[in-house]
């Protein structure tokens, strides 16, 4: 079973798939006051949540998901047939450092998929390539609450704490005009949703993959629960392209 099904799996009863409550990306998605026929990208949309939620609030806006797994985007058109809005949903199977636009957006969005691009800086970079003047970026990153071990730091990233994130992320030309720090609470919804969502699945499908879906799960929960749990954290950044450098 590869990764991007695990993860399928592993995100059924939390598709936000993100620390994040729906309270709060709501708040987040609120205070991008977006303009009128606003145009929207997601680098690493997984299986839509926020686009669709996004595309839900502001009724004139269009937007662009992009993601590596034909499973997730097939599951982001579903949900946007279901709520009304894939007539103003693209969605390519690519990955973010092979996209390219045809033309600049309002806001992009990029939520716990950095790796893809290396880091938080090169993403960052990437996205003001893809923005209008003055657009904004929504951008979610790990962030260390408490110094880990040099084991863990080793196993999860290289994160900085939350004051050395949000200097980086304006050091790459953008100004911080929100944000959401996750609460522990969101975390550890995630976490039992993610690790229960998989176990439940590998129950009810005996066999070699549901015992690599157990395999994975109860590994996941032991780096959460005797490593990471109260170390690292998550912070969405919602970021306004600075136009004086």
């Amino acid at each position: 079973m590869d990764r991007q099904l695990i993860s399928h799996f592993a995100h059924a009863d939390h598709q936000i798939a993100a620390p994040v409550s729906e309270a709060h990306l709501d708040r987040l998605l609120r205070r991008a006051r977006l303009p009128e026929g606003a145009r929207v990208l997601d680098l690493g949309c997984g299986e839509g949540f926020w686009l669709v939620r996004l595309l839900e609030m502001y009724g004139d806006a269009t937007g662009d998901g992009v993601d590596i797994s034909q499973t997730a985007l097939d599951a982001a058109r579903a949900a946007a047939t279901a709520k009304g809005v894939a007539d103003r949903l693209g969605l390519h199977l690519v990955s973010a450092t092979g996209f390219s636009p045809a033309e600049p957006y309002d806001l992009v969005l990029c939520v716990g998929s950095t790796h893809a691009f290396d880091g938080l800086t090169p993403t960052l970079e990437q996205i003001r390539k893809f923005l209008k003047p003055g657009g904004l970026a929504l951008v979610g990153e790990g962030f260390y609450e408490k110094e880990p071990s040099e084991e863990l730091r080793a196993e999860i990233g290289d994160y900085e704490d939350l004051a050395r994130t949000v200097a980086r992320a304006e050091a790459s030309g953008f100004r911080t005009v929100y944000a959401h720090t996750s609460e522990l609470g969101e975390w550890d919804e995630y976490e039992w949703s993610w690790t229960g969502s998989l176990l439940r699945w590998a129950l009810a499908n005996p066999g070699p993959d549901g015992e690599q879906a157990r395999a994975a799960a109860l590994e996941h929960r032991e780096m959460w629960l005797n490593g990471y749990r109260g170390v690292l954290g998550f912070v969405t950044l919602l970021l306004a392209a600075d136009l004086v450098e």
